[in-house]
């Protein structure tokens, strides 16, 4: 009986031990729409891996600018968790604070970590100063969608006949509105970050920034204006929020909608009863665009905490979300592409192959560009009066591009650090 006893307090010793060897790791990330499901998938994945890391997932940002505006307010407040999710535009900021880490010890640490898992292109959008802070977990390019039992209405029944410079874009629209399509498309302006303007600006191999001055000015920043202008006004477009106009596409209302490519999962599972087809994005002439912004964030560790062990386990939850096994998760539940050329080209070799509308965006790589963040305190006020002014454009407040180019050079300019 003395023996019984005695191994049942051992027994009970050792599942508190346990209990108590457990590490729990706090994690944020933006758009839950969007990614509940992916980590659905990759949460299991990492428990059999790691079964004494618990992951507590905090409430989810709406977007990438409500990412960055959290974190700094948790910074101050002491309130940070271990590992967040930042748009790739969003990460210097939280460098050039102190609030990210590097991830230079850790990588450094890791006997069988390979930096060149990375695409190249892809790993330098986390790095400053010549040290990663950041690893790309998901990577978007936009692209066109299109619903092509509408586009049928058009003439276009072909992959081949989909448009692919922004005047044709208009050309079909008209084509639509003739076969009484009421809402022909939907131009993603809205976006996070003023991500398509950079998309048209990059489309002519032009930066949105150079250094601290914006060059919104410059003949390719007008010529981006007239562009939204003309697609606006020609296909006469609503105006209606993005969430709206993705649940309005997944219902069959819309025949053209050019967004990110990260919403392509949410859309197939939201989908009527139409062929849905996507496409390359359109170019301002028919060699198509010269680069195109990479959208999509990365994983930093902004843990506050001393605790060696504490601080490993969010270093082996970050590598897990954006090694080969995790990123492959975020393609086959998202349209997001995966950093890692483990996931892509081996994981994945035959994925793309049987989901063609996810490939699209992989074969838009070569135009990878950076998804230029505004530099200074700033720089989310610059985020608003861009997107304040573009929505004018869509509104009918503002017809002359001229005159609304100089005031929001102007305006943005007076917001940004002076000096380069």
């Amino acid at each position: 009986m003395k023996k019984c006893l005695t191994a049942i307090a051992f027994l009970l010793a050792a599942g508190t031990a346990q209990a108590e060897d457990k590490i729990t790791i706090e994690f944020a990330y933006p758009y839950s729409h969007l990614f509940d499901v992916t980590y659905e998938k990759i949460l299991p994945l990492f428990n059999e891996k790691y079964p004494n890391i618990e992951v507590k997932m905090r409430a989810s940002y709406e977007s990438y600018e409500d990412a960055s505006n959290t974190i700094l307010r948790e910074a101050v407040a002491g309130e940070l968790p271990d590992v967040t999710m930042q748009g790739l535009n969003r990460q210097a900021i939280l460098v050039d604070k102190g609030i990210a880490r590097s991830l230079e010890p850790f990588i450094q640490a890791e006997e069988n970590f390979a930096k060149d898992g990375y695409h190249e292109a892809m790993l330098k959008l986390g790095t400053f100063n010549g040290e990663v802070h950041g690893l790309p977990f998901s990577v978007s390019l936009p692209v066109g969608y299109y619903n092509m039992d509408v586009m049928a209405k058009a003439g276009i029944t072909s992959v081949d006949q989909l448009p692919t410079t922004w005047d044709e874009v208009v050309e079909t629209c008209g084509k639509l509105r003739e076969a009484d399509v009421k809402n022909p498309i939907f131009w993603g302006w809205n976006i996070t970050g003023n991500w398509f303007l950079q998309a048209l600006m990059w489309s002519q191999d032009k930066a949105t920034m150079e250094g601290n001055d914006i060059q919104i000015d410059s003949p390719e920043g007008l010529t981006a204006l007239k562009t939204m202008h003309k697609i606006f006004r020609e296909c006469d477009m609503q105006n209606i929020e993005w969430k709206a106009a993705l649940s309005s596409f997944s219902a069959g209302e819309i025949g053209m909608m050019f967004w990110s490519t990260s919403a392509l999962g949410a859309v197939e599972r939201a989908k009527g009863d139409f062929v849905l087809t996507t496409h390359e994005f359109p170019g301002l002439d028919a060699s198509g665009p010269k680069g195109l912004p990479a959208g999509g964030n990365a994983a930093m560790l902004v843990s506050t905490s001393t605790d060696p062990n504490k601080l490993q386990a969010a270093w082996n939850w970050l590598k897990f979300i954006t090694s080969g096994q995790g990123a492959a998760e975020v393609a086959r539940t998202t349209g997001y592409m995966p950093p890692n050329k483990a996931a892509n080209e081996v994981i994945l070799a035959d994925f793309y192959k049987e989901n063609p509308n996810k490939e699209t965006a992989v074969r838009q790589l070569p135009l990878l560009r950076d998804w230029q963040a505004y530099p200074g305190d700033n720089g989310l006020a610059v985020t608003q009066v861009i997107y304040d002014g573009i929505e004018g454009i869509v509104t009918g407040e503002y017809d002359d591009m001229e005159e609304l180019q100089e005031q929001l050079a102007e305006e943005t300019q007076d917001l940004l650090p002076s000096g380069n």
